[in-house]
C-alpha cells in the first residue's frame, strides 16, 4: 500500500476497550468504510477480518491481537484490534509499547468497565495520545453525557466532546459536529449526508460548542487569546488545539456512535487523521548501548532500527512483527539482534492484514510488518544496523499467577508436546512452562484460567498433540514474619585436592520489599568484597525454594554481620554454596508464612441478585471495597483470593440466570489462611 508515502500521512492506533465494548465491530466497520473490505463481517457470525483464529471465532471474543491497514482520505492507518479480556492484557501492552495513537472505545450504557480502566491505565504508562468513541448509542439505556461523567470521574482526564446526538436509544440517527456546527444524518443504507444543524437541536448546540470553547481556552493558550479578543474560537484554531491537547494527554476527545448499525465511522476516521499524532509527531524513541542513551527519529534515511512486538509461530513459518522506528530495511538484508548480538536475515517482509499478507520488497521508518526469516529474535527483541547498534526497552511481561499440570496421552507425543509448547511460549511470553522439582510434572503458568484454556486448546488444534490437564495450581510465595540473628553457618568440604572453606553468620528480617535485601555489616575484612557479593548470589539462590512447601521466598531482608576465611581453601565458590545453605537454615528457623495470590474482582450483576453474589464472595473468602448502582446492576469490587476463583464463571451464571458478568486482575499477594 504505502510507496514512498510522506511520514505525516501515517497513523499506527490501536483500539482499546473492555471486553464486548464493540472493538473489533468497530475495526470491522473502518475497513468496511475505507473500501478495504467489501462486506461488514459479523462477531456473532464468525465472518471477522482480525478475529480469524477459529478459538475467536468460537468464543466470540478477541484474543490475539490483530494487525490490518487501510487508506482514508490519503493516509494510511496501521490498526491493532487488541483484546479486552483481563487474561489478554499481555497482548495490549505489547501493542501499546509500539503504538502512536489508540482509540479508547466505552459502551454508552455501561460506560467505563473494569479493563477500560485497566487498558486505560496501560496507555498512561506507555504516554500514548488517545481520544474517546462512545459506542452502542442505539442501544435502549444509552446514555452519552452519562457515559462521559464516568470518563471523568475513573479516568480522571478532561473530556472534550466534540459531538451532539441527534436521536435516542433506537432514533438514534446522526450527530452535530460541534467543531464546524454541521449535522451528519446515516441512512440505513450506510449513506451519509452532511447538512445544517436542526433547529430543534440548534440551542443545544450552540450551549455545547460554548461549553467545548471553554474547556479548550483553559488549556490551550492560541484559543485562550483568540476566546478573549472574539468571544469565541474558531473552526480552525479550535481543530489544531484539540489536536495539541491530545498530543499531551491535557485533553481527551469524544465522540459517539454505533458500530454495529455504521454510524459516526466517518467522523471517527477524520478524527484519526486530525487528533491522532503521525511518527513524526511522536517523540524520537530512545535506547541503550555501551551505557550510553542513544535516540532514534523517525527518519528512514536515519540508522535503521526496530522493535519486536510479536512472534507467531505456525507449521508453514515463524513470522516476526516488527514496528520500524528508524531507517530502511530490504528484503535479504542482514539485521542485528541488539539483545543476543547475534545477526538475523531478513528473508521476506509483508504487509499484514489480519491472518492475509502481501510481500513488499522494504519496509521503513513508521512501518509495521511482518519479516520471515529471524529465528531467535523473541517479542521485545530489538533489531537494528550491526554498524549502530541500540537496545530498547522491551515490554513488560506480567509475571504468571495460575497454573496447570499438563501431560500427553501417549509418550509417543511427548516430543511433540515439549516442540508445541515451546512455539507457544516462543509467541506468547506471558506463558511459562517448567518441570515441578519434586513431582516431575510439566506445569504451565499464565495469567488466568481462560488464559490457560486458551492456550491449551491451541496446542490440541495447531499441533494435533493430546494432552490430559490437571486442576489449576495458584502460584504461591513464602515469606518471613520473624527472622533470626547471629546464625552461624560453616561450609567445609575436603575430598582431595583444593578444599572449601567458608564461614558466615547472617542475620535474617522481615522486608515490605519484594526482592531481597542485602547488605554486609562485616568489618576489618573478615569477608574480603569478592566474598560477600558471592554469599549475596548464594541467598538469591536460596530464595528459589522456601522451606513450607518449596515456593519462591519474597520479603527478605538478609545482614551478613560476620565470617571467616581459610589461606587457600576459601573461593567464591565456597562463599556462595555457604550464602545458599546459610540461609536455607536460616529459613527454617525462621517463622515463615504462605502468601496465596490475590486478585481484585469487578462483579456486574442485577440488583435482584446482589444478596446470593455477596454472600458467594464470602463464602470464597472475599473482601467487599465497594459497590456502584446504575441502571439497575450492581458493580461489585472485592479482593478474592486467586484459588477461590476457579470455577467462578459457571457459578455466576447459574445465581445470576446468565446475567451477571465478572473481571479478574492480579493484586498482589496477601497472607494465606493456616
Amino acid at each position: 500500500m504505502r510507496t514512498n508515502q510522506p511520514l505525516t500521512t501515517i497513523r499506527n492506533l490501536g483500539i482499546l476497550a473492555h471486553v464486548d465494548a464493540g472493538k473489533t465491530t468497530l475495526t470491522e466497520r473502518v475497513l468496511y468504510a475505507t473500501g478495504t473490505t467489501h462486506k461488514r463481517g459479523e462477531v456473532h457470525d464468525g465472518t471477522t477480518v482480525t478475529d480469524f483464529d477459529s478459538q475467536e471465532r468460537d468464543r466470540g471474543i478477541t484474543i490475539f491481537a490483530a494487525a490490518v491497514s487501510c487508506a482514508w482520505d490519503g493516509h494510511q492507518i496501521n490498526l491493532i484490534d487488541t483484546p479486552g479480556h483481563v487474561d489478554f492484557s499481555d497482548e495490549v501492552e505489547r501493542s501499546l509499547r509500539v503504538l502512536d495513537g489508540a482509540i479508547a472505545v466505552f459502551d454508552a450504557v455501561a460506560g467505563v468497565e473494569p479493563q477500560s480502566e485497566s487498558v486505560w491505565r496501560q496507555a498512561d504508562r506507555h504516554g500514548v495520545p488517545r481520544f474517546a468513541f462512545v459506542n452502542k448509542m442505539d442501544r435502549v439505556g444509552a446514555d452519552l453525557d452519562a457515559a462521559v461523567e464516568s470518563i471523568r470521574e475513573r479516568l480522571h482526564p478532561a473530556p472534550m466532546v466534540v459531538q451532539l446526538p441527534i436521536g435516542q436509544e433506537n432514533e438514534f440517527r446522526g450527530v452535530v459536529d460541534l467543531v464546524r456546527m454541521r449535522a451528519l444524518l446515516w441512512a440505513d443504507d450506510g449513506g451519509v449526508e452532511e447538512g445544517p444543524v436542526p433547529d430543534a437541536l440548534l440551542d443545544e448546540a450552540r450551549r455545547r460548542r460554548r461549553v467545548l470553547e471553554e474547556a479548550v481556552a483553559e488549556r490551550h493558550s492560541a484559543a485562550l487569546e483568540e476566546f478573549c479578543a472574539q468571544q469565541e474560537v474558531s473552526a480552525p484554531t479550535l481543530a489544531s488545539a484539540l489536536r495539541e491537547l491530545t498530543h499531551s494527554g491535557e485533553g481527551l476527545v469524544v465522540l459517539c456512535g454505533s458500530a454495529y448499525r455504521n454510524r459516526g465511522i466517518e467522523p471517527l476516521l477524520a478524527a484519526v487523521i486530525a487528533y491522532l499524532p503521525s511518527p513524526v509527531d511522536v517523540p524520537p524513541v530512545r535506547g541503550v548501548w555501551a551505557d550510553e542513551e542513544h535516540e532514534r527519529p523517525a527518519d528512514p534515511a536515519a540508522p535503521f532500527s526496530a522493535l519486536a512486538f510479536k512472534v507467531v509461530v505456525a507449521p508453514t513459518g515463524r513470522l516476526t512483527f516488527l514496528r520500524v522506528y528508524s531507517g530502511t530495511v530490504q528484503k535479504g538484508a542482514e539485521v542485528f539482534d541488539a539483545g543476543t548480538r547475534k545477526p538475523e536475515r531478513i528473508s521476506r517482509i509483508l504487509r499484514v492484514q489480519a491472518d492475509r499478507h502481501t510481500e513488499v520488497e522494504r519496509a521503513v521508518a513508521g512501518d509495521i510488518v511482518a519479516v520471515v526469516g529471524p529465528k531467535n529474535a523473541r517479542a521485545g527483541a530489538s533489531l537494528c544496523a550491526r554498524s549502530v547498534p541500540v537496545l530498547f526497552e522491551p515490554p513488560v511481561v506480567a509475571d504468571p499467577v495460575v497454573s496447570v499440570a499438563i501431560e500427553t496421552r501417549s509418550a509417543a507425543d511427548t516430543d511433540r508436546l515439549a516442540m508445541a509448547l515451546l512455539r507457544t511460549t516462543d509467541e506468547d511470553p506471558s506463558l511459562v512452562v517448567r518441570t515441578d522439582s519434586e513431582t516431575g510434572q510439566t506445569l504451565l503458568s499464565g495469567l488466568g484460567e481462560l488464559h490457560l484454556e486458551v492456550a491449551v486448546e491451541k496446542i490440541r488444534r495447531a499441533y494435533g498433540v493430546e494432552i490430559f490437564v490437571g486442576r489449576p495450581r495458584v502460584a504461591y510465595r513464602e515469606t518471613v514474619l520473624s527472622g533470626v540473628s547471629g546464625l552461624e553457618y560453616k561450609h567445609v568440604k575436603q575430598d582431595g585436592g583444593s578444599g572449601q572453606f567458608a564461614r558466615i553468620v547472617l542475620d535474617v528480617e522481615p522486608t515490605d520489599e519484594e526482592e531481597l535485601v542485602f547488605q554486609s555489616a562485616v568489618v576489618g575484612g573478615a569477608v574480603p568484597r569478592e566474598f560477600v557479593r558471592a554469599v549475596e548470589a548464594g541467598c538469591r539462590d536460596a530464595l528459589s525454594e522456601g522451606p513450607l512447601g518449596g515456593h519462591p521466598v519474597t520479603g527478605v531482608h538478609v545482614t551478613l554481620t560476620d565470617g571467616s576465611t581459610h589461606v587457600k581453601d576459601s573461593s567464591e565458590m565456597a562463599f556462595r554454596t555457604a550464602g545458599r545453605l546459610g540461609l536455607r537454615e536460616a529459613l527454617r528457623a525462621s517463622k515463615m508464612a504462605l502468601l496465596e495470590p490475590v486478585s481484585e474482582v469487578a462483579v456486574t450483576v442485577p440488583e435482584d441478585a446482589m444478596g446470593s453474589v455477596l454472600g458467594d464472595l464470602a463464602m470464597r473468602r472475599g473482601q467487599v471495597s465497594a459497590s456502584a448502582t446504575r441502571s439497575g446492576t450492581v458493580t461489585i469490587t472485592a479482593s478474592v483470593p486467586l484459588a477461590e476463583l476457579f470455577g467462578y464463571s459457571d457459578r455466576l451464571r447459574s445465581r445470576t440466570h446468565g446475567r451477571g458478568s465478572f473481571t479478574a486482575k492480579a493484586a498482589g499477594f496477601a497472607l494465606a489462611p493456616r
